[in-house]
Parts: C-alpha cells; sequence; structure tokens
C-alpha cells in the first residue's frame, strides 16, 4: 500500500516536470523553436485544426520558421491564425511559404521572460507539494485505520519528503537552464 502511494506520487511529480518543460519549450528566447507554434489553431472546411495538421513546420534556420501548407488556399487563413496568435511575431509570405524570424529579444524582454520562467517554477513547486500533501494524507489515513504502524508511516513520510525534495531539486534545476538560456546574448 505505501509503495502504491509512493510511485503514484514519483509518477505524477514527474508529471508535473515534464508539463513543466513543455510549457517552458513555448517561450521565445531569440530561437527559433517549433513548439512556438505548436498550439495555433487554423480554421480548416469550418472547423479548427492544429497548424501542424494542415501545413509543415520546419526551422529554417536558429532565428526562423518556415511553414508550408498542404493547399495553397490555406496560406491566408494559416497568416490570419499566426496574426491572432500571441506569440508577437509577423509573418512573411513568399507564395506558398510563410516565414517567421524571430527578431532578438531586448534585455528588458529577457529579463521579463526570466521572471515568468522562475513564475512557473514556483507553480511547479506549488504543485509537487500539493501532491506531497496528498500522499501524506493517504498515509495518515492508512495509520488511522490501523492498517500501518506507526514506524511504518513515520518511515512512508520522511521517504515521500525525500521524493518530493528530489524533484523540487529538478524544478530548480529545469529552471535555471532555461533562464540561463534566456540571458544569454
Amino acid at each position: 500500500m505505501i509503495n502504491d502511494i509512493k510511485t503514484d506520487a514519483q509518477t505524477r511529480m514527474g508529471k508535473t516536470i515534464d508539463a513543466l518543460k513543455h510549457d517552458l519549450t513555448r517561450l521565445r528566447t531569440g530561437r527559433a523553436s517549433t513548439a512556438l507554434v505548436d498550439n495555433i489553431k487554423v480554421s480548416y472546411y469550418g472547423s479548427d485544426m492544429p497548424l501542424n495538421q494542415v501545413a509543415s513546420v520546419a526551422l529554417g534556420d536558429s532565428r526562423s520558421i518556415i511553414i508550408t501548407p498542404f493547399e495553397k488556399s490555406l496560406v491566408a487563413t494559416i497568416e490570419k491564425a499566426l496574426m491572432a496568435s500571441d506569440i508577437g511575431i509577423t509573418p512573411t509570405t513568399a507564395g506558398t511559404v510563410i516565414r517567421l524570424n524571430m527578431p532578438p529579444l531586448t534585455e528588458e524582454r529577457r529579463r521579463e521572460l526570466a521572471k515568468h520562467v522562475g513564475h512557473e517554477g514556483e507553480n511547479a513547486k506549488i504543485a509537487i507539494r500539493n501532491i506531497r500533501r496528498d500522499a501524506l494524507q493517504q498515509i495518515k489515513d492508512l495509520g488511522k485505520d490501523k492498517q500501518i504502524t506507526e514506524d511504518d508511516e513515520r518511515k512512508a513520510d520522511e521517504e515521500i519528503q525525500k521524493i518530493t525534495d528530489r524533484f523540487v531539486k529538478e524544478v530548480d534545476a529545469v529552471v535555471k537552464h532555461k533562464e540561463e538560456e534566456l540571458l544569454s546574448v
């Protein structure tokens, strides 16, 4: 029972780290990344489709993303979706190819993004602590029901705290790496 609780907590904490990493890939760091346009939806025959299902998305170089629609008629629609999105980049169209050129980030914008990364890291830590709280409550309930001894309960509490500490350090490492990436010119 205790092992199941610990395994569940570890799995959920791991998913929190994965979600943080995924959220941070969408931040614009001055380098081009196809993850920047992953969440953009394009109106295609009356339904909203993800951009990568109606066009090929590739990196032109370290500072540009090239979007090639599968149908010529989608160029204007994709351009409109990119303009409406919050990525803050104006698309350039040349025939059937749409290019997104990443302007270099200003120092002020880099610091603002670094602050946002820190905030996302804090949210991830809060989520991990909530998972710890749930796991500790489950163990406490087992102790109340006399399904485990007090020694087992205390030992499980310590193990869950160690797991939590390990994942909090991992969040710190992810945040530090992203901040360094943002602040390097």
